[in-house]
């Protein structure tokens, strides 16, 4: 790993985790993060993001490589002396404490002055809108406001790090939305880092200053949401952020960044990605919402032939199916207004997309 910048608060360096010293869970983790940055760790169970954040707390010992804050090594230090504040998935509360006891807990253990013990867990409720709860027992909460208990209670003895567990995991969609702007309101207002893990996507991307993307063990691309959507580096993090089409193609000509791909309804121009050549097949990514629907079969420029199949109605989009003359699917947003066309079965129509939102990438 590169050396250390200046403003680093948390870095892991080449971390590795194995259980049976023979197969890597983790194949070799290497971040530097600021202080009060958001980061996330995305990806599908099983892809080694719990196990690092596990590292991280002090509940998994680190194989090999490197955990240090503010430059100092944490890999032989105790969890309960890390200083990080934890918030899990069921949430962890104390059933036969009060709200208000759970929060103090934390401070109790440290020894503070039952003054100011008091002074901070009223801080908190209010903090986390429950200032007339504290008398309430978990079980008497709704489990929105059990998370709510648990993320102040994580904040308050204010640890520089917290470490989120898929935290919203057991809500349901509406409250996992409430509870995501509730989030992203104390870290902007409290300024703590945090470390997320997760494997949904959208949670990921309406609150993350950066995502690593995992899969097997092994980070594919960490970046800004925007960036892995518009620019992901290859076809999983593609696949994996958002919905995605995929056109087989050949690549026929490399001109700078874009590159000619030869598919079974003509050539297209696209964005090339790492590792693409000449003659390589490849499968071209286009996001539903960036292919256009032209209901005539004139020729266009980066166009695909396709025959309508069904359309679906979701509410503020429509859904689009078509056909490729392969067969394969092709799925089209458009807004629910007065522009999204009709189409008989069958019908044959041009989906066009410009060259910026199509990235072609090697099949390896």
């Amino acid at each position: 790993m590169n050396e250390i910048r200046p403003d680093t608060f948390l870095r892991f360096d080449n971390v590795k985790k194995s259980y049976d010293q023979k197969s890597l869970v983790v194949k070799g983790f290497d971040i530097d993060v600021k202080e009060g940055e958001f980061i996330t760790l995305l990806g599908p169970s099983g892809s080694g993001k719990t196990t690092v954040l596990m590292m991280l707390a002090g509940f998994e010992s680190v194989t090999s490589g490197n955990i240090a804050i503010e430059g100092k090594s944490i890999n032989k230090t105790a969890p309960n002396k890390r200083n990080i504040g934890m918030v899990f998935q069921n949430y962890a509360l104390f059933p036969h404490m009060s709200v208000a006891e759970n929060l103090a807990y934390p401070l109790t253990v440290r020894k503070l002055p039952k003054g100011e013990i008091n002074d901070r867990v009223a801080k908190y409720l209010k903090l986390v809108e429950l200032s007339n709860f504290g008398d309430r027992r978990p079980g008497q909460l709704s489990g929105g406001q059990k998370q709510r208990v648990a993320l102040a209670r994580a904040m308050i003895f204010e640890p520089a790090l917290i470490l989120m567990d898929e935290p919203l995991g057991a809500l349901d969609k509406n409250l996992r939305e409430q509870m995501q702007f509730e989030i992203t309101r104390l870290h902007k207002k409290l300024g703590f880092t945090v470390i997320y893990v997760t494997h949904d996507q959208t949670e990921a991307l309406s609150m993350s200053d950066r995502i690593a993307v995992f899969n097997d063990g092994v980070v594919q691309q960490c970046a800004p949401p925007s960036e892995l959507y518009e620019r992901p580096i290859n076809a999983f993090v593609a696949d994996f952020i958002g919905e995605n089409n995929f056109v087989l193609g050949k690549v026929v000509s490399i001109e700078g960044c874009t590159a000619k791909v030869k598919t079974d309804t003509g050539t297209i121009t696209t964005q090339t990605a790492a590792g693409l050549a000449v003659g390589n097949a490849c499968k071209v990514s286009i996001r539903p919402e960036k292919l256009f629907i032209h209901p005539t079969t004139h020729a266009h420029e980066n166009s695909l032939d396709v025959t309508f199949n069904t359309r679906i109605y979701v509410g503020d989009f429509i859904r689009y199916y078509f056909k490729l003359p392969n067969g394969t699917d092709v799925v089209v947003k458009v807004l629910n207004d007065l522009s999204a066309p009709e189409f008989d079965d069958g019908a044959s129509a041009k989906l066009l997309s410009l060259i910026k939102n199509c990235i072609a990438f090697p099949i390896s």
